[in-house]
């Protein structure tokens, strides 16, 4: 047996991190003539290879234990656990101290073990071939076209269900996705069970894009997390109800209600989600509760940022992170009296820089409109934006008045700004900011651009128009 892999982060107190490279673990084998994940497949998978007994000691974990494990979806980590057993789903929301009525999503590898989960207990089983389809038409072109990917849709529960009553915080319904990244869907597909997991995240926090990430909010709580590199789309799915009508879409991500009203009995899709947080019973997971929230104070501004506006917003605040997409210019507080800082320090989290041809050609791969992505390793170039450090002398009377500034500009692209949010959110915490001043985008084009807001809205203090 080869020695177990361990990233450079190993271990954090109880908690173990353990990398798995998702092209080391072994074939695919498609058993549908489309070759592809919503028909069934297996792994046949590689012998004496540390890869494969960590992802396997994932798997056994989230079948056997009541201690959730961390891994990578292309959306975001998640914190998983066996959906059909109460004690192992209670460990998630103790582990992240998040609250009893908001429901998560369960995670599926294949339209068979859905069906199998969906499908009527009634003490026989059932024979899928012959049975109606669970799954309701309505779903059927999104299927098609979106999965696996980054869209969750609501289902009916069976009566009984065999989901833990702790999933669905005992709505009638349950939201299911499946995921594009392939060392999820080995993980989901090893362990043979379906898996409850929200972000793998202290409740309310930025929700966590590496390793890295999960381990600073959840080190002690939890176990083991598995480290498969970056996530590449940075924000969670798009969460839709098609079994109202006319249909709605619960929580925005990267699949735009422009793309959903191309489909057939999609043409009406309603918005029913509100930006900031919500009252009542959570239909969905991410409606009721403020998250995203780094420790800092969120300002989320509209329009064009100059030194008059920044500093009049800045309040008694000594350190400010400043976070740029597609207006605002560097430097806009020299109005005031800016010094040099420490030259510009890098948040790259052991990445290579923007300007690597690899990573170029990356990013532009994963630019393109919900191409399945593969999780990758760590070492595997997914680019995060640097951080610029200044100083800046806010009165002209006090010398010793002055002012940190820490700035990252995440792009003018939005699939890039919603790859890099989270990320940059954790970094400004990191740096110690009392305050962070966030560039909106326009949220008109919907999908990703509507996903990034509804966030950034959930996270902020307040937004304000200049």
């Amino acid at each position: 047996m080869a020695a177990r892999q361990e990233t450079a982060l190993h271990r954090q107190g109880d908690t173990r991190v353990l990398q798995v490279n998702v092209s080391k673990i072994g074939q695919f084998v498609f058993e549908n003539s489309q070759q592809s994940f919503l028909g069934d497949w297996h792994i046949k998978l590689s012998e004496d290879n540390s890869d494969v007994a960590n992802l396997q000691e994932a798997a056994s974990r989230l079948r056997d234990s009541d201690m959730p494990v961390a891994f990578p979806t292309e959306t975001v980590y998640g914190l998983g656990a066996d959906a059909t057993r109460s004690a192992a789903v209670r460990g998630i929301y103790s582990a992240k101290a998040r609250p009893s009525d908001n429901p998560l999503i369960v995670h599926i590898s294949s339209l068979s073990q859905l069906r199998r989960l969906l499908a009527p207990k009634n003490g026989l089983s059932p024979d899928l071939k012959s049975a109606p389809d669970p799954i309701p038409p309505i779903y059927e072109p999104l299927i098609a076209r979106f999965w696996p990917g980054p869209l969750t849709i609501l289902l009916p529960l069976p009566t009984p269900s065999p989901l833990a009553p702790e999933v669905t915080a005992s709505l009638p319904t349950v939201a299911v996705r499946m995921p594009s990244s392939t060392l999820a869907l080995a993980l989901i597909h090893v362990a043979d069970v379906p898996i409850a997991a929200p972000s793998a995240n202290a409740s309310s926090k930025p929700s966590p894009t590496t390793a890295a990430h999960v381990l600073h909010d959840l080190a002690g709580r939890i176990d083991l997390i598995l480290d498969g590199g970056p996530c590449n789309v940075g924000v969670e799915s798009t969460v839709v109800d098609g079994l109202t009508n006319p249909p709605v879409i619960l929580r925005p991500g990267g699949v735009s209600i422009d793309m959903l009203r191309s489909f057939p009995g999609w043409e009406d899709v309603q918005v029913a989600y509100k930006d900031g947080a919500e009252t009542g019973v959570p239909r969905a997971p991410g409606m009721k509760y403020k998250h995203y929230s780094p420790n800092a104070r969120v300002l989320l501004f509209h329009g064009q940022m100059d030194g008059v506006s920044a500093k009049r917003n800045l309040g008694k605040g000594k350190s400010v992170g400043i976070l740029t997409t597609k207006t605002w210019q560097e430097g806009f507080l020299q109005s005031g009296s800016q010094i040099p800082g420490k030259p510009p320090t890098s948040n790259m989290n052991g990445h290579v820089p923007n300007g690597d041809a690899k990573v170029r050609q990356l990013r532009e791969n994963a630019d393109a409109e919900l191409e399945i992505v593969e999780v990758t390793p760590s070492l595997t170039p997914i680019a995060i934006p640097s951080t610029q450090h200044s100083q800046v002398r806010l009165s002209d009377q006090d010398e010793q008045d002055m002012t940190e500034i820490w700035t990252i500009a995440l792009g003018q692209n939005t699939a890039d700004i919603a790859r890099g949010l989270f990320s940059a959110l954790r970094e400004l915490d990191q740096k110690g900011v009392d305050i962070i001043f966030v560039e909106g985008i326009d949220d008109s084009e919907g999908g990703a651009a509507a996903a990034v807001m509804n966030r950034l809205r959930k996270a902020a203090e307040a937004e304000i128009i200049l």
